[in-house]
């Protein structure tokens, strides 16, 4: 099924609708679909190198828009008035992500909060889980969006930098280690603000 879905997402990259599609993968992505969006992102940037930024600047703004969805379904959606999960919970936990991965989210939230969000919008971390859990967990909302945009503006943004710098023979090596990538850059910045921290 993933399958079907990840060549479905890429049969837009060569239609005249792939920058709605993308906007509407990314903000889906950002609250339920299992597909990332760089997959298309990238496929639509090789197409028309020239246009790559516009293309990010697409995904980001449909990302930013689904995690603030995510967010609401988290704060509105996820628990009734005596607190039991709902059935668009129970749904999510069966199809989505767990709900060990959940809970596990909330102890981080309370002593990290900037930093999971940032890790999980750059990293292949599944970033609907953090925004539905922001919400649910009332995590400030400003510090939310700031982390989410800074964070998925620098993965999509990069993504398309390597295209329109490299053109096509850069696809296999974004395809191969850009999330190897992305988690060594976020574990060597992160380590580093806390290493400052710890010196000062």
């Amino acid at each position: 099924m993933v399958k079907r879905l990840y060549d479905w997402v890429l049969s837009w990259g060569d239609s005249r609708w792939g920058a709605l599609a993308l906007f509407v993968l990314a903000f889906a992505e950002s609250s339920f679909f299992p597909i990332p969006p760089d997959v298309l992102l990238i496929a639509l940037c090789l197409g028309a190198v020239t246009r790559s930024f516009r293309f990010a600047a697409i995904c980001l703004a449909g990302s930013i828009l689904g995690a603030a969805g995510g967010y609401a379904i988290g704060y509105y959606l996820w628990q009734n008035t005596a607190g039991e999960y709902t059935a668009l919970a129970n749904w999510f936990f069966a199809h989505v992500f767990s709900e060990e991965s959940f809970l596990e989210v909330k102890s981080l939230y309370d002593e990290y909060d900037f930093w999971i969000v940032f890790t999980a919008g750059f990293t292949p971390l599944p970033y609907k889980l953090f925004t539905i859990s922001g919400g649910l967990f009332r995590i400030d909302l400003v510090m939310f969006f700031v982390a989410s945009i800074v964070s998925r503006g620098l993965r999509f943004f990069l993504i398309a930098g390597l295209i329109w710098k490299f053109g096509a023979p850069i696809k296999t090596f974004i395809e191969k280690y850009f999330n190897l990538l992305a988690i060594l850059f976020t574990v060597l910045l992160i380590g580093g603000f806390f290493l400052i921290a710890k010196v000062l």
